[in-house]
């Protein structure tokens, strides 16, 4: 076998190990054989909430279970073609085993990388929010360029996308846009993405072409779904409703059907512009739920309560993440020191990398070249 194929196959076996570690492969198969045990309890759906956790539960389990065989049946399958290949002289054999594999190491490290979303609301949808910094236009236009490249990363992972609330920059792009986005494992992919993202560039509003900085922060945190109870106390807030002031075309209010809500202990406030009045009501109310328990999940994680407190405005020394396209192009995340000079496929929504780099750290504690630096 080619010293190539030997480090694929390698890379597929570290990616099982890690699926292993993260479903605690020892004791799977004994708790599966409970879940079943428990599912056929004629009194089951005396609680239907607890029967549809535990269904979810046993779900989520059999998945996991299923992808890491079907990943080593595969693994197995294509090593032994190979070997028969080699062995009978069969180029033609060796070869499509060695292109399935090479497709069986991406699927093998996707589905590594969403073993590590097995948070509290890692598979509930998200609402992405993202509001222009510092800089003035130059930051309005870099807020609508972020919220392109959002769109485009979930469409690519057949993400449903949904503009719930957008305001209007005064010459250029947009002051802030607030997105849900459905699909599973949407909040725990797009969570690390919160903070403030910093553009450097030659700015094509100025028209003696100097180069500028720019900066727009984002915010994410999941929908809350039926699981998760959140009370709100109706003497603790205050509705208004108001005329859009959207970017125009089929997003243009003709009444003041838009709807704020702003939540009196925390000072949260909360907009939808993009349905009728009684729509963006409830969306909103459910925006205000979200909003109160990312709080409750920050509170519960130190690290991250630490991180949303510190990040301030959006402006110079908070930035998790710089997009330089001018005197050189690079893209560098701050916080696990992952670059790619691949600027455009970046602002064309080609996030995983970034993203990536961000959840292993969080699991392991260490950023990618230290972990690179141990081995």
């Amino acid at each position: 076998m080619r010293a190539e194929t030997q480090n694929i196959v390698s890379d597929i076996e570290n990616s099982l190990e890690l699926l292993r570690q993260r479903m605690d492969w020892e004791t799977a198969k004994h708790r599966l054989e409970e879940f079943n045990a428990r599912v056929e309890d004629p009194n089951l759906w005396d609680d239907p909430e607890k029967a549809q956790a535990l269904m979810r539960d046993r779900q989520a389990l059999v998945d996991a279970i299923d992808t890491h065989d079907g990943i080593q049946q595969e693994l197995s399958d294509n090593v032994e073609l190979i070997e028969l290949g080699e062995m009978e002289d069969d180029a033609e054999v060796v070869s499509e085993a060695e292109a399935a594999l090479k497709t069986l190491k991406a699927r093998a490290a996707e589905k590594e990388l969403e073993a590590l979303l097995n948070g509290e609301a890692d598979s509930n949808d998200t609402f992405l929010e993202i509001n222009s910094g510092a800089g003035g236009t130059e930051s309005c236009d870099w807020a609508s360029m972020l919220a392109r490249m959002y769109v485009r990363w979930a469409e690519k992972k057949g993400y449903k996308v949904e503009l719930q609330s957008e305001s209007a920059g005064e010459e250029a792009g947009i002051k802030s846009a607030t997105y849900k986005i459905s699909g599973h494992n949407a909040y725990g992919w797009l969570k690390s993405e919160s903070g403030v993202h910093r553009l450097v560039r030659i700015s094509p509003y100025d028209s003696s072409a100097r180069r500028h900085t720019s900066f727009s922060s984002v915010w994410v945190y999941p929908v809350v779904d039926d699981n998760i109870e959140i009370e709100v106390n109706p003497a603790d807030i205050r509705i208004d409703t108001y005329r859009s002031s959207g970017a125009g075309g089929q997003h243009v209010n003709t009444t003041d059907s838009a709807v704020r809500i702003t939540h009196h202990p925390t000072g949260i406030v909360v907009t939808s512009s993009e349905k009728s009045q009684h729509q963006n009501r409830d969306i909103a109310m459910k925006a205000l739920k979200s909003r109160l328990y990312q709080m409750e999940l920050d509170r519960r994680n130190a690290a991250i309560n630490e991180a949303h407190e510190n990040k301030g405005d959006a402006g110079w020394g908070n930035q998790i993440r710089s997009y330089v396209l001018q005197p050189y192009q690079m893209v560098k995340d701050l916080r696990t020191a992952y670059e790619t000079s691949d600027t455009q496929g970046v602002l064309d929504g080609d996030l995983d990398g970034l993203m990536a780099a961000t959840l292993a750290m969080n699991v392991s504690g260490k950023t990618r070249a230290e972990a690179t630096a141990e081995d």
